[in-house]
């Protein structure tokens, strides 16, 4: 491979650097309920609507984890996911008013 000599060196260099940092694909440890997690186990969930507090972004890892709303406890069982698509609204009332208008949503599809 031949150097553009109207670049400099230092400048390729540094902006490799930042593609493969800010482009790296990373796993997120997400909390599944136990009736979602199941249809996630089955095929049947291929999707997640989550308040957009956190950067997702195709090719990312959802490490999804069971998690009893009762118990308030990890039940052991997780599955890794695929994300394939991440649409991003501010069109739901599902969490509180503040947390929507300051983050949005995120919709996640995986397989």
């Amino acid at each position: 491979m031949q150097l553009n000599t109207n670049v400099p060196y230092m400048f390729v260099k540094l902006t490799s650097v930042f593609n493969l940092y800010y482009n790296k694909l990373m796993k997120h440890n997400k909390k599944a309920w136990p009736k979602y997690f199941q249809k996630i186990i089955e095929g049947k969930k291929t999707f997640d609507l989550r308040l957009a507090d956190w950067e997702c972004k195709e090719g990312d890892i959802l490490v999804l984890q069971e998690w009893g709303p009762k118990t308030k406890k990890y039940t052991g069982r997780e599955i890794e996911k695929k994300v394939t698509y991440v649409a991003k609204t501010k069109d739901f009332s599902f969490w509180p008013k503040e947390d929507v208008e300051k983050f949005g949503y995120q919709i996640i599809s995986f397989r």
